[in-house]
Formats: structure tokens, sequence, C-alpha cells
């Protein structure tokens, strides 16, 4: 093997796997379509949150933004992933983009007429959430019908490459597009990227749901049927169980402002680095995740990865300097990185075509849910005994129930992807 080549096998193995962009043209644009559309979300997700601002000049008017998004996620996850089951995911899922791009186009026609009303801007927010939780378990759910099983891995990588750069890029794109040209600019641009996500909607074959032997038609799926399925499959609980133990006990976003002035000494300044440094820290793992499609034994990723997060939150709350702390952020964002592609390749691979969206409508319930309730645990304790001790503390209980939830489910660690197991 020649120099060259073996420098390029060494980036493979270190860099992101792009095989799945390169194998199919379906997946490719659908991926692309996806990201462009996220940093577009990320930049209106600012501009609503500015504007709302302005309008009000009140902090809590701008809170209520994301009660407006979370109810929907939350009360309609289930559903949507029920519907995702029963109906062509293709057209679900290019009804609900269609959803988001006339929503951003109403944005932007309002702006242009000069109209600031809050009330449709929360009822925009609103419906965005809906169309999202729509879309988010039909998309999902065909990625697996799109790739062969290997690849998943790598795939589940690129997507979080996606939403971490749309979390990222997005608001620092809306904040200069709204301090150069104003808010209309900012929506306009958004309703203009949608339309990728559209095109790709639009070029998929049909994503009919596949049935079980012996059963014809379109049978509505059940949400029911869907639970007392995950009930029955621990490898799948365990899953969201894994999750949960993070997001819920280990979860120190709420207490950032807090701990950036008493801690670091800093400003608003400070908590805008907290907050970025793991979802750096989540794209850096997603852009070095070439190893990743190695790994057979996803169940003890999955464990490893969620302890190391809870390990490096727990440091985190010891650590009393500034540039530490953001890279304890971001290893805790890196693990939490690995941790989603291996959950996510699980949920894909070893669960049946008809019950993907179900299941990833449960998803998007623990992932929309988990970190909030994990906020307000930690705004708890730490007015009940203190920041130190809600961060650390938090950690350390992570680490500990996810160690003895891999002991009370051993059959989770010996999860081998070359024969998934739900």
């Amino acid at each position: 093997m020649t120099e060259t080549a073996e420098q390029g096998v060494s980036r493979t193995r270190i860099l992101a796997d792009l095989t799945p962009l390169r194998s199919s043209p379906d997946y490719r644009r659908l991926w692309f379509g996806n990201t462009v559309s996220w940093i577009g979300q990320g930049m209106t997700a600012l501009a609503v949150s500015l504007q709302v601002y302005d309008i009000t000049g009140s902090a809590f008017s701008v809170g209520l933004i994301g009660l407006c998004s979370l109810v929907p996620l939350v009360l309609l996850g289930l559903y949507s992933g029920a519907v995702a089951d029963t109906v062509d995911r293709r057209k679900l899922g290019l009804f609900s983009a269609t959803g988001s791009f006339l929503l951003s186009l109403v944005l932007a026609v309002v702006t242009f007429a000069g109209v600031e009303n809050l009330g449709l801007l929360y009822t925009v927010v609103a419906l965005q959430a809906v169309c999202f939780a729509l879309n988010s378990p039909a998309r999902s759910s065909m990625i697996a019908r799109l790739l062969p099983a290997e690849q998943l891995p790598a795939a589940n990588a690129l997507s979080a490459m996606t939403s971490t750069t749309g979390g990222l890029a997005g608001p620092m794109l809306g904040g200069l597009i709204v301090g150069w040209w104003g808010y209309r600019a900012a929506y306009t641009v958004d309703a203009v990227t949608f339309t990728a996500s559209l095109y790709a909607m639009w070029r998929l074959p049909s994503m009919l749901p596949d049935r079980a032997e012996g059963e014809k038609g379109a049978k509505r799926a059940s949400v029911l049927d869907g639970l007392r399925f995950l009930g029955t499959r621990p490898n799948l609980r365990m899953t969201f169980f894994s999750d949960l133990s993070a997001m819920v006990l280990a979860h120190p976003r709420a207490l950032f402002p807090v701990v950036a002035v008493v801690w670091f000494g800093g400003d608003a300044k400070t908590t805008g680095l907290l907050v970025a440094a793991p979802a750096l820290g989540a794209l850096l793992g997603s852009v070095f995740s070439g190893w990743l499609g190695r790994v057979r034994r996803h169940g003890l990723a999955v464990l490893i990865a969620v302890a190391c997060w809870g390990g490096a939150i727990a440091v985190f709350g010891l650590t009393r300097q500034l540039w530490p702390g953001l890279v304890l952020l971001a290893l805790a964002g890196c693990a939490d990185s690995i941790s989603m592609v291996f959950r996510n390749t699980m949920l894909q691979a070893a669960v049946p075509d008809d019950m993907r969206g179900r299941l990833q409508g449960v998803f998007i319930v623990v992932v929309a849910g988990g970190p909030r309730l994990g906020d307000l645990v930690a705004g708890s304790v730490a007015d009940l005994t203190s920041p130190t001790v809600a961060v650390t503390g938090g950690g350390l209980a992570c680490v500990l129930v996810v160690c003895l939830l891999g002991l009370r489910w051993r059959g989770f660690a010996r999860y081998d992807a070359r024969d998934p197991q739900p």
C-alpha cells in the first residue's frame, strides 16, 4: 500500500465515515436538505426570541417560547410515531416539511408587513413544533430503509453533525443577519433553506411501513401496541433509561447563568460559552466518528458513554477555572454524541419497520422532556443545597444509576450489532 493510500485509510478511520452519502443518493439529498433546514430553523429560533424581547422587554415572555415548543413535542410525540407507522412516510415527511416552510413564509410576510403580534409568534412556534413532531419519526424511520445496517452508525453520526451544526451555526448566522438586515431577512432565508428539505422528500420513493406477514392494507398503528412492544424489549428500554439517567440527573444547563457568575466571575458572555461547549464537543465527536462503525457492542458503548458524560459533569462541578470547565463540558458533549449514535442505531436496526415510527416517537418525548425535567431537578437541588452539590452530585448519581442499570440488565452490555436483538 502506498503512503498516500495509508494516509487516506488513517483519515477514514478518524474522520466521519461518508460512505452513506456516497452510496445512497436518496440519503445524500435527505441529509443535505435536513442540514440546511436545521441551520435555517436555528436562525429563526434566535430571531423569534429577539423579536419577542423587542416587543415585550420581558425575559419571561422569551421563556414562554420554549414552553410553546415543548408542549406540542411531548403531547404529539407518541401519536406522531403511530402516524408514521400507518401512512406513507414520504408523504408524511413532505406534508410536515411543507408546513414548516409555509410557517417560515408566514413569519417573513407578516414581518415585511410591519406586523408585531406576540400571539402570532407564539402560535407559529407551536405549529412549527407540531410539524417537527410529525416529521422527525417519519424521517428517522426512513434511514434504515435507505441504507444497509452496517452503515447506520455512520449515518447517525452524520445526523448528529447536522443537529449540532444547526444548533451552533444557526443562531450565529441568525444574530448576524438580524443585526445587519433585520428579522424579515432571517425569516426569508429560513423559508428559502426549507426548499432543500422539500426537494429531498419529493425525490424519495414511497415509504409505506413494512407489514407483518399476512397483514394487508393500511392498518392503523396503535400507540399502546408500541408501548407494549417496548415494555417487552429490555435492550430498547435500556436505550431510554440510560439517556434519562444522564438528562434528568446530570443536566446542569439551568445553572449555567449562576455558575458563570459565582464560580468563574463572568457574565452573559461566559454563560454563552458554557452553553456552546457541549454542542461544540458533540460536533467534534461527530466529525471524528470514523471509528464508530467498527464497534459491535453498542449497548456497552452506550453505558460507557453515559458514564463518561456523568463523570465529566461531576468533575466540572468541582472546577473553578473557566477553560478547564469548558473542556470538561465539551468532553461531556462528545460522550453524549457517541451515546446518541449507538442508541439511534439500536432503535433502527433492532426494531421491526412497522414499529420504528412509534419508537422514534418515544425518542422525541424523551429527548424533549428529559432535559427540561433535568433543568427542574438541577435548579431545585441547587436551591436546597448549592450549585456544586447539584452539579457534582448529579454527575455522580448518573454514573451510579447507569452502572446499576447495566448490572440489572446485563444483556444490554452484550448487545451485538451483528445480531441486533431488541
